[in-house]
């Protein structure tokens, strides 16, 4: 590994750096581990279900309250709030008929890292409704009871969907009205969502030019390492122009989008909350909080005005998609609207990487081998170092020329005294050109493979098909594999000690070792070994919470790499390698076209000057 390689990797390093800133369990001990999961899950279950019964007490007095202060515009046709739950076999909504909007979402295929139900909206965390003057008085949809269609959801018999309408009524007649329309088709993750007023325009005033949706969340933690997590949460929204952007993730963050909106999610880690417009929202208004409190992430907010005109018939059709960050589900339900830019595969051209090779390949393992993604990581590693075996031999073989013309390149640079380094690189690379060596032949190889190590860095950590994924001592392979938990924190490391963090260091200090032998050394070289062992330790404190699927793909990668390098030289022969080279220094060097034409260039524009110098 030279100079350029190693400038190489450590500008790759820092890269990292700025991304990331700062033994198989028995079935014994499985089964006591699934049984203290149960207890626990159990017991925050109890304690729910305590928190909903006093939360319905408070809900009781707001809403008396609340229909005292509005009766004068709308009529409160329910008595008492109600939810009721609009399912399929993928999602679980409860529906409150206090606000008519929907206070709870649960996915029924997943679970937590603790094996609770995962719930992406909660009653007590969650806010939903249409804000609006009626009569110079502000109406507050979430504070007035609605009235359903039915006390059951209808069913369509021919599509299987299901729908449930809520009304708020004005109480001149039941023709003035505001409805909400929820139809959830089977085996979706997709919820239908229209908002309608009916002859409301002499009861919203005159005025008014938009009516205001409000949208609220406190979003869950739902992963095992809440810090981790929470670097991949955040409010991303998409332009009609189909340009994907998100508020800042990092810090409290406001945006006001003025131009034309598509769809707005509320994206964690691996599941995301997404309103869809069926045409468009005109504009918006997004706020990101970081949320320090126990179990939280983040608190987020969207206003979005929708246009008024003062007809008595207003129609505002929407969809919400509740569901996992699934490359192929999300393609599949909106391919067209780039809702799988929703999940991160890195910069364009490491986006091209993971979408063109990376996802096929590993879809392409999945079919093959069920259910062992840490077999499915060892043959994708293994297809991606067959491919790129013809760089790395010839990155071996440039260096090793470089290591047996050490001797040769030291008497050319013995020659010229310190004060004329530019002869001597001139005479160096003079040397190099008659012996058909490229002095960055050994670093090209390496950049080129780049790419690809940094798409797999950009994948494994937002591979949803990896999540609680076990394999040999990790149980969930999205996470950090922890074989110890420390009782403190180690500051850029953390309180636990990943296995295969650990041992994708070791492999990779051997492999700095053994490549080191087939360096040429020189006091510049010498200089440069502490960085490079560097490096691996701070990997080690770079990786020690990431993904273990990520530590486990780039211990199997190093050792790989190992194996190829020990049979790379137990292949090339050093002398006869020499004496190759001194064949071919003997040959005239032929020179490409290109040079031909430099060449032939130069020596018109010296006739040239000689021209000129003797008028």
């Amino acid at each position: 590994m030279d100079k350029n390689t190693i400038t190489g990797l450590v500008l790759i390093l820092l890269i990292l750096i700025g991304f990331s800133y700062f033994t198989k369990p028995s079935q014994e001990e499985q089964a006591r581990e699934l049984q203290r999961r149960d207890s626990i899950a159990r017991v925050i279950e109890v304690k729910r279900l305590l928190a909903e019964a006093e939360a319905k007490k408070e809900v009781a007095i707001e809403e008396k309250t609340s229909r005292r202060d509005t009766s004068t515009v709308f009529e409160q046709g329910e008595t008492e709030a109600r939810e009721i739950i609009l399912e399929n076999n993928k999602i679980l909504l409860k529906i409150n008929t206090l606000g008519g909007r929907i206070d709870y979402v649960e996915l029924k295929e997943y679970v937590t890292h603790d094996s609770l139900p995962l719930i992406l909206w909660q009653p007590k965390t969650s806010a939903f409704s249409l804000s609006f003057y009626a009569n110079r008085r502000e109406i507050v949809t979430e504070k007035m009871l609605f009235t359903p269609n039915t006390t059951k959801v209808a069913l369509d018999a021919e599509t299987g969907s299901k729908t449930l309408t809520m009304r708020l009524y004005a109480n001149e007649a039941e023709q003035k009205y505001i409805e909400y329309v929820y139809t959830l088709n089977p085996d979706s993750y997709m919820l239908d969502f229209d908002i309608r007023t009916r002859n409301l325009d002499d009861i919203i005033d005159a005025n008014s030019s938009f009516l205001s949706l409000l949208w609220g969340l406190e979003m869950p933690q739902l992963e095992k390492s809440k810090e981790f997590e929470t670097r991949y949460t955040g409010v991303f929204y998409n332009f009609l122009s189909n340009e994907v952007d998100n508020v800042d993730m990092n810090v409290d963050a406001t945006e006001q989008l003025k131009n034309k909106i598509k769809w707005i999610a509320y994206k964690q880690q691996f599941f995301s909350s997404v309103l869809i417009a069926k045409e468009s929202f005109v504009e918006a208004e997004l706020v990101s909080k970081m949320d320090e409190s126990s179990g939280m992430l983040k608190k987020v907010l969207s206003e979005i005005p929708l246009p008024y005109t003062g007809s008595p018939k207003e129609d505002y059709a929407m969809q919400f998609y509740f569901g996992p960050n699934s490359f192929t589900t999300l393609k599949e339900y909106g391919a067209d609207i780039q809702l799988h830019s929703l999940v991160d595969l890195g910069w364009k051209g490491i986006a091209w990487v993971n979408r063109y090779f990376v996802l096929p390949v590993f879809h392409f393992l999945e079919a093959f081998v069920t259910g062992n993604y840490g077999v499915i990581i060892f043959l994708l590693t293994l297809i991606i170092k067959l491919i790129l075996f013809p760089l790395t031999y010839k990155s071996y073989l440039s260096q090793a020329k470089m290591r047996v013309l050490k001797p040769q390149i030291d008497e050319i640079s013995a020659k010229f005294p310190s004060d004329k380094a530019m002869e001597k690189q001139q005479a160096v690379m003079a040397f190099y050109k008659k012996a058909g060596i490229n002095p960055m032949g050994g670093c090209l190889p390496m950049l080129l493979q780049m790419p690809i190590l940094i798409a797999l860095f950009w994948f494994f950590p937002g591979a949803i098909e990896l999540r609680q994924q076990s394999f040999l001592w990790a149980t969930d392979l999205a996470s950090y594999d922890s074989i110890y938990d420390l009782s403190f924190s180690i500051p850029f490391y953390g309180d636990h000690v990943s296995l295969f963090c650990l041992l994708m260091t070791v492999v990779n200090v051997i492999y700095m070792v053994m490549n080191n032998k087939n360096q040429p050394q020189n006091d510049q070289m010498k200089s440069m070994k502490i960085m490079m062992y560097i490096m691996p330790v701070m990997f080690l404190f770079i990786f020690n919470s990431y993904s273990s699927g990520l530590s486990y793909y780039y211990l199997i990668i190093n050792l790989i790499s190992i194996i190829q390098t020990y049979a790379i030289g137990k292949y090339v022969d050093d002398e006869k390698l020499l004496k190759k080279i001194e064949l071919a220094k003997s040959k005239p060097v032929k020179k490409s076209n290109f040079q031909k034409r430099l060449e032939e260039a130069q020596r018109m524009q010296r006739q040239k000057l000689k021209q000129k110098q003797k008028k």
